[in-house]
């Protein structure tokens, strides 16, 4: 009876670490490949130029903001 414990036991065990090394391998790719991304491409670059554009345009003054355009009924 003690030796079937044992045996789940073991085989639990390893199967949950074995889940779990899995697991921090694919974080570890996942995170390299998206720090090579937004380093090497320029990516950084064109983010921070797009969400500069957005500051820019959300603190216009409305005079100058083009009138949005209204369905005709």
């Amino acid at each position: 009876m003690f030796e079937i414990i044992d045996y789940l036991k073991t085989r639990y065990l390893s199967e949950k670490a074995q889940g779990i090394v899995e697991y921090a391998l694919i974080l570890a790719f996942v995170t390299i490949i998206a720090a090579a991304l937004i380093n090497a491409g320029g990516l950084q670059e064109n983010i921070q130029a797009v969400i500069t554009k957005q500051q820019f345009t959300a603190f216009k003054p409305l005079a100058h903001r083009p009138k949005p355009m209204l369905a005709r009924p």
